[in-house]
């Protein structure tokens, strides 16, 4: 059934009005939405302005430091003239005075003398209107204080609180005042650390600032017209007011009524709140446009009435579908551009057809200098390898392609870098595009590839340590399995290098074993496998010989050793060496067994009258391994029974927390003493016991001793707030040690809190399935785990994520250097903030003096351990027992 006509067009009508009416509205919301992004814009401009004025300032003041480093004494006369080249008054109007405060330990003239440091004012200008300021000891000044001492410590710009300038008491207008620091220091090379820094500390160099001037004439003028402007100092929790346009200014919401814009700088140590608020434009002007806008709509609408309905309703359907698409399309488009511009990495979109950038976020423009104009640069060339470009260009013709690989990147001009590049085609607006992330990985390739290195090398010879030759040698035997060549295994021994240890200390040692690495490179094949292996041992594998070469081999090493003369302060020492032989001839060879061979054949040769070589033979081995086997196996049960096993401790204290007043925090080590008194050096039967799996009955017996005696074992009688007590590898691989550990803690009332076992990192990672199920049984009840030596042998932080530990304890042989190896100095530092954040506490073994522990205070280190903090001693329950052996 038809409907009468007029009745379609008064529908057609009142729709065309309501469409006008909605119109104007949105033409009205899209006004003041424009309005609102102007001002945004505008406030954002002037919070830059006031974050780049102060940044100005401070390079006013970095720049008049340049004059104290290049001269010892700077008289009043240079400073003044200084002052006048610069003419800072004319590009800072809020600049007051420029002044240099000399570090004293005197108080200003007429003040009593109190031991304190002061800076006492020596030198101002200009000195019109500044002359108050001479003399004028900031020691007086809290803020001013604070500042200077901050910028010694930071060595970088600092600004103060403000405060009331001295120079205008009494003056019109306010007196508020801000300084920005910067301290001078003694003649010389840029301090390296904090305690250099503050023993170089000439004095303080300042610039005062009126701070109201300083904001306001930082702001745009058209920021002062549109907006009341106010400036809050938030540093210290309070609001405290620096800059108000108005005398009692408000803060206005963002809601109907006005607009706030708000962000808070940065600078020198202090936070501030900038707030910038503007009323809403609701007068009758911004109206005019959505009114005109309903009127042609209006008038459309009553043409449009004489219209069939169903057209009039699908077009005006159509239109507002169409604007409401094409809104969303570039709101969508906006936010993209919008987060690819903020984001680190660089982001890259090209043309498939040829390859050429049509667009290039922020982070990559930067990175490649690249203009506005992207189209200049194709995303292959960018990629240095050939053979990845090729493959990045083939992805045109491949739908669906994805490239995802570390690649070398370079600009022209530019110098290489790693980036981790992942190229995939996608489709947009009908055509096929190429779109690039890459992050740069360079810093973290280099400290993987150092990591890498101190894994798989020692620290003191550069040569491979035991865990990499032990890994080549499994290779070589797997070879020789597979129908490979005949190889042999070179042990050798140093003879008597105990004495040189003895006499000229282990530094002398040590050198002396760096020295032997590098003459082994001059005698040995280019494809000899040398490595140190502990002490004084080393071990060479050489592949594809036979006996006779192998043992001239050995020969030729021994007298090259035994021809080196050693000198160290003045004494000379002779040095020779035994080395055992081990051939590689046949299947079914094991890494052990080749291992303890090569040792009896050595100690064969030590055994024969040292400085020689023995070739290990089956009838060597019966007798020697037997009776070498028997004596330490014997010795270390005998001493169980006859409890000459005793117990010292290790304090290790906080770096950051002051003094240990809940309790001790100590590490256990276990000592022996022999059939006649004496020490016996854990070096000497800790692997023996490893070797001969004693280790878990000895570390049994610390447990039950350590519990046992659990409130008697510091000398103090303070109680224990945690004590750390080391495992051996085969220890946690037994399965009811876990139940060993808790029953003794439930005999003997000990809170599993306050027990933490150390495992070394290649011990847990070796066998990381069981490590883990065995740490997360005791750390259920309570106890605490603490990775030790970490980095002696590490392939990968990655470990840290799947071991559930409390601490790390960093390798001693990278604290030992890490006040001369720059190397040592970083791996520390990452692994401590590694650490940090995976929520670890950080111990640093071996600090052997104060200025170690500074450093590693300095790069936040938890706790530290060694014999600058405590020396081993023997615990108060074994005191007894210590006296009376001693006697």
């Amino acid at each position: 059934m038809g409907q009468p006509t007029w009745l379609w067009s008064l529908g057609a009508l009142v729709l065309g009005l309501l469409l006008s009416a909605a119109a104007a509205f949105l033409h009205h919301q899209s006004l003041q939405r424009a309005e609102h992004t102007r001002l945004e814009r505008l406030a954002e401009r002037s919070f830059d302005a006031v974050e780049n004025q102060l940044e100005t300032c401070g390079l006013l003041v970095r720049s008049v430091q340049a004059l104290f480093l290049s001269s010892d004494v700077v008289t009043a006369v240079e400073f003044e003239a200084m002052y006048a080249n610069l003419r800072p008054g004319e590009l800072f109007p809020s600049l007051q005075a420029i002044g240099f405060a000399e570090r004293t330990d005197r108080p200003a003239i007429g003040a009593e003398p109190d031991g304190r440091e002061h800076y006492l004012t020596v030198l101002v200008a200009p000195r019109s209107g500044n002359s108050r300021l001479v003399g004028l000891d900031i020691a007086t000044q809290p803020e001013n204080l604070a500042a200077a001492r901050f910028s010694r410590d930071a060595d970088r710009p600092v600004m103060s609180a403000a405060f009331q300038l001295v120079q205008r008491a009494g003056m019109p207008g306010p007196n508020d005042g801000i300084t920005i620091r910067l301290p001078v220091f003694s003649g010389g090379p840029q301090p390296r650390d904090l305690a250099e820094r503050r023993a170089r500390e000439r004095g303080s160099l300042a610039a005062s600032f009126r701070v109201s001037r300083l904001i306001e004439d930082a702001l745009p003028v058209e920021a002062l017209d549109r907006f009341d402007v106010r400036v809050l100092d938030v540093t210290d929790g309070g609001d405290k007011q620096l800059y108000s346009e108005n005398p009692t200014p408000t803060a206005v919401p963002a809601d109907a009524t006005g607009q706030l814009f708000a962000r808070e700088l940065s600078y020198g140590g202090r936070t501030w709140r900038m707030e910038a608020s503007a009323d809403r434009d609701d007068s009758a002007a911004a109206w005019l446009l959505p009114v005109l806008t309903f009127g042609i709509g209006a008038l459309a609408s009553a043409l449009m009435a004489t219209l069939a309905w169903s057209v009039a309703g699908t077009r005006a359907r159509a239109l507002a579908l169409a604007k409401d698409l094409s809104a969303q399309y570039r709101e969508s488009e906006e936010r993209f551009r919008a987060l690819n511009e903020l984001l680190p990495a660089l982001v890259m979109l090209a043309r498939a057809e040829d390859g050429q950038l049509a667009y290039a976020n922020q982070a990559c423009r930067d990175r490649f200098s690249i203009g506005e104009d992207t189209r200049l640069v194709r995303l292959a060339d960018l990629v240095e390898d050939m053979a990845l470009r090729e493959r990045i260009v083939a992805m045109a013709d491949e739908p669906g392609a994805i490239f995802n690989e570390p690649v070398r990147l370079r600009a022209p001009g530019q110098a290489a870098f790693w980036a981790t590049l992942s190229v995939s085609r996608i489709e947009l607006g009908g055509h096929p595009h190429l779109l690039a992330v890459a992050n740069d990985i360079t810093e973290l390739r280099v400290l993987s590839e150092e990591l890498s290195y101190q894994a798989t090398h020692d620290s003191l010879t550069g040569l491979y340590n035991r865990r990499e030759f032990e890994r080549r040698l499994n290779a070589a035997i797997a070879a020789l399995d597979a129908g490979g060549p005949r190889g042999a295994l070179l042990y050798m021994d140093l003879d008597q290098f105990k004495l040189i240890n003895d006499t000229s200390g282990h530094f002398a040692g040590d050198q002396l074993l760096a020295q032997l690495a590098a003459l082994f490179a001059g005698i040995l094949p280019a494809d000899a496998v040398v490595a140190r292996l502990g002490g004084d041992e080393f071990a060479i594998l050489v592949e594809n010989t036979d006996e006779a070469r192998a043992m001239a081999l050995a020969e030729r090493v021994r007298l090259e050793i035994d021809g080196y003369v050693f000198g160290w302060e003045q004494r000379n020492y002779t040095v020779s060496a035994s080395m055992g032989v081990v051939m590689l001839d046949g299947p079914g060879l094991s890494q052990r067994a080749l291992l303890a061979h090569a040792d009896t054949a050595c100690y064969m040769a030590k055994e024969r009258g040292r400085n020689r070589v023995h070739l290990f033979s089956e009838d060597d081995s019966e007798t020697t391994q037997r009776r070498s086997e028997m004596e330490w196996a014997g010795r270390i049960r005998e001493a169980i029974n006859e409890g000459r096993f005793l117990l010292h401790y290790q304090e290790l204290v906080p770096l950051w927390h002051g003094e240990q007043a809940e309790g001790v925090h100590m590490e256990l080590l276990i000592r022996l003493r022999d059939e006649n008194g004496g020490m016996v050096s854990p070096g000497a039967f800790i692997p023996a016991a490893e070797r001969f799996g004693l280790m878990p009955q000895l570390d049994r017996w610390v447990v039950d001793t350590a519990l046992a005696n659990f409130s008697r074992l510091h000398p103090s009688g303070k109680p224990v707030k945690l004590c750390a007590i080391n495992l051996s590898g085969p220890t946690f691989e037994d399965d009811s040690f876990a139940d060993f550990v808790l029953q003794r803690l439930e005999d003997y009332g000990v809170s599993p809190q306050r027990i933490c076992f150390e495992i070394t990192e290649t011990a847990a990672v070796s066998n990381m399935a069981r490590a883990v199920e065995f740490m997360q049984r005791l750390r259920s009840a309570g106890c605490k785990f603490s990775l030790d030596d970490f980095g002696s042998g590490m392939a990968s932080f990655g470990y840290l994520k799947n071991l559930p530990v409390d601490f790390i304890k960093i390798d001693g042989s990278f604290i030992r250097n890490i006040e001369t190896d720059p190397v040592s100095y970083s791996i520390v530092r990452a692994v401590t903030d590694i650490g940090h954040q995976l929520g670890l506490q950080v111990v640093a073994e071996w600090v052997a003096d104060d200025r170690a522990r500074d450093l590693l205070r300095g790069l936040s280190v938890d706790y530290a351990q060694g014999f600058a903090i405590h020396k081993p001693e023997a615990a108060l329950c074994f005191r007894n027992q210590e006296t009376v052996n001693r006697n």
